[in-house]
């Protein structure tokens, strides 16, 4: 439990992270960057793969790089969800604020462990 806290807390920072780097991104504050770690866990394990599944065979295609454009358009529809608290505008501001919080994320997983 103690360690999915830290988990949190990590992720909502490296999200305000990306807010920080990217200017055509928003995020309310810590709060709501926390409320965005939980909506994306949520469209990351609902919705993401569904549209994973139909659309395999461009992912196939382009050899895995459509898994970016997903990725993209689950930070849009988190940011059609959360309203103005966080707010993307346009595709390659999002893309490069998805691959950011996806690095920082990987590097803070390999120091936070699952043991609690």
């Amino acid at each position: 439990m103690k360690s999915l806290i830290i988990k949190l807390i990590v992720s909502a920072s490296i999200l305000l992270i990306g807010d920080y780097l990217f200017e055509s991104i928003t995020i309310d504050g810590f709060l709501y960057a926390l409320i965005l770690v939980i909506l994306l866990g949520f469209l990351n394990a609902t919705v993401k793969p569904i549209i994973k599944l139909f659309s395999l065979p461009i992912t196939i295609l382009t050899l895995g790089l459509f898994n970016f454009v997903i990725t993209v358009l689950i930070l849009k529809l988190a940011d059609v969800l959360m309203g103005t608290y966080f707010e993307t505008d346009g595709f390659l501001p999002t893309l490069g604020f998805a691959i950011v919080i996806t690095v920082l994320n990987s590097f803070a997983d390999l120091f936070i462990s699952d043991k609690d």
